[in-house]
């Protein structure tokens, strides 16, 4: 592994000077597209790595997009207030719905089942609110770039990609730096302990309940920024693609299929399922309708028989064998 860190640090530095070699516009959106959700496949990562496997952050990522829109459109807050707004609402959703799970051990695909029907709740919310919402149609942040300004801190609103570039990264490493003090906290090998047998891990003192909420709550905070930057960044949301099952499925396929015990395994998946749609957008078009989520189920099953430990990390594997 140790001389996996010079690579590290190389791809790194090319990232860094990646807008300034001139690649393109669109090329250009792709890579932030590409960091946007590894920071947020990431944030699911942290919680569904250590035994609790969510179907449910659909759900807190619309509600970052959609509280930081509404709060902007309806009364003026800065997308900087209204992102706080929806992280305390956030963690509210995480702690309403962990708790009692936790408490009364739901756990295993019982948990996956709860954490899912939060996502549909949330998504079918929006859509009946259509007046505020827009419904099914979605809805618009009012712009900030007039009289031919290019930047607005306030709004956090960018005209040029780049700048929203060097923003997205810094979240994504903040992500990854996130990912290694879990790693090595004490909570990471409670809640190993726990996965593996949650009466002995409570015989030992650990406190289940809490260690679970814990980090819940941080991939709950975590996701629901990565929905404000989501909704700033393309200034447009709509429930299906912020909320709902199939961004929920998308968040654990594109983990699973980068290698979510790995920390640059979400970001490889990101990689993977954006490349894998720009394939489908090319060549199919939208003619067929579900056929990405069918896709998306398909390969996660081939993933988790094949692959269990998805593209890095077998391919790490492979590299240590050799090695």
């Amino acid at each position: 592994m140790a001389t996996l860190k010079p690579i590290a640090f190389l791809l790194l530095a090319l990232l860094l000077v990646a807008p300034f070699s001139g690649i393109g516009a669109y090329p250009l959106h792709l890579v932030v597209m590409a960091l946007l959700w590894g920071y947020i496949y990431t944030s699911w990562s942290i919680m569904g790595r250590l035994g609790m496997v969510s179907f449910g952050h659909g759900a807190f990522l619309g509600v970052g997009a959609y509280a930081s829109v509404l709060l902007w459109n309806a009364a003026g807050l800065s997308p900087w207030i209204g992102g706080a707004v929806a992280v305390v609402v956030t963690v509210g959703l995480a702690v309403l719905i962990g708790w009692p799970c936790f408490r009364f051990r739901i756990v295993g695909h019982y948990f996956a089942l709860v954490t899912l029907a939060l996502s549909e709740v949330v998504r079918l919310v929006i859509v009946a609110m259509r007046d505020l919402t827009g419904g099914s149609l979605g809805i618009t942040p009012k712009s900030a770039l007039t009289d031919g300004a290019t930047a607005s801190l306030g709004a956090l609103q960018f005209s040029s990609k780049v700048v929203w570039f060097y923003v997205v990264l810094a979240c994504w490493l903040g992500a990854l730096w996130v990912w290694r003090r879990v790693d090595r906290s004490m909570d990471r090998l409670a809640l190993e302990a726990i996965s593996e047998e949650e009466d002995a891990a409570a015989s030992v003192g650990i406190d289940v309940s809490r260690t679970k909420l814990k980090v819940t709550v941080l991939s709950a905070a975590m996701t629901c920024i990565g929905g404000v930057l989501y909704a700033q960044y393309q200034l447009y949301v709509n429930p299906e693609t912020v909320s709902g099952i199939g961004i929920s499925l998308q968040m654990v396929f594109g983990s699973i299929a980068g290698g979510m015990y790995v920390m640059l395994g979400p970001t490889v998946g990101a990689v993977f399922l954006l490349a894998l749609s720009e394939t489908l957008r090319v060549a199919i078009g939208n003619q067929v309708h579900g056929l990405d989520l069918l896709i998306y189920g398909a390969l996660l099953v081939l993933f988790i028989v094949y692959l269990p430990k998805g593209i890095l990390g077998t391919l790490l594997e492979r590299v240590g064998r050799r090695g």
